[in-house]
């Protein structure tokens, strides 16, 4: 039996976030597709009621706690593995501010990007879309001047802020209509530092429900 189940859905940054945690720390496992797009289970009232009041996913489930929002997920699982875990006071205000920014910043403004343009019936009003975008290339500009400094946001070793600020950077390039890494060098090779980690995986071969209409896990029908 699994120690964890993760709910969630392969288009989710912020159920990637969870997911990639739980492999990077080796983690015993489950991930328990949502059907975000679909039947919006999360909008029920069953939903809201027994698993998380904000109908939203990811949610963690470890025994009798339900944990939802990425950044208290990550948090939670480096406390109780002690991997990726900010050391000191310093460390942990410096990591929370930069979970902060990219929850609301960085990928804040990805998410609903991807979002309008790929799966939004009707799409994104195109001057949405440009006063998004303009956000997220002033946003990004201040994640890549961060890492020209330093392999990861605090220093020389990846923490969760780190796990929290990749979480929609590896979807692929023509979701988004712009390429992020060839425009921000520094934040590819961030992401190549961070791919090279021990249980690395890429968001649609770690959560199921990628492609729609088939929950997919490790390239394999879960149904």
């Amino acid at each position: 039996m699994s120690d964890y189940q993760l709910l969630c859905f392969a288009q989710s940054g912020n159920a990637y976030r969870a997911a990639l945690m739980l492999n990077l720390i080796g983690a015993n496992w489950k991930a328990v597709w949502v059907d975000f797009f679909g039947k919006a289970v999360q909008r029920s009232a069953e939903w809201r009621g027994d698993v998380n009041e904000m109908g939203e996913a990811p949610v963690l489930i470890d025994g009798p706690k339900k944990l939802s929002q990425s950044g208290v997920i990550l948090t939670y699982l480096a406390r109780k593995s002690g991997k990726f875990l900010p050391q000191g006071e310093d460390e942990e205000l410096e990591a929370l501010r930069w979970i902060i920014f990219d929850n609301q910043k960085v990928n804040g403004f990805l998410g609903p990007f991807r979002f309008l343009k790929n799966f939004a019936k009707p799409a994104g009003d195109p001057a949405v879309m440009g006063f998004l975008k303009g956000r997220i290339d002033g946003n990004l500009a201040i994640v890549n001047k961060r890492l020209e400094r330093a392999p990861f946001l605090l220093g020389s070793r990846p923490t969760i802020a780190d796990i929290s600020m990749c979480a929609y950077l590896y979807y692929p390039a023509e979701e988004f209509g712009f390429d992020i890494r060839k425009d921000y060098p520094a934040i590819a090779t961030f992401l190549d530092r961070v791919k090279a980690l021990p249980g690395w995986a890429h968001p649609y071969d770690l959560m199921p429900g990628y492609p729609f209409g088939t929950q997919l896990l490790n390239g394999k029908p879960t149904v």
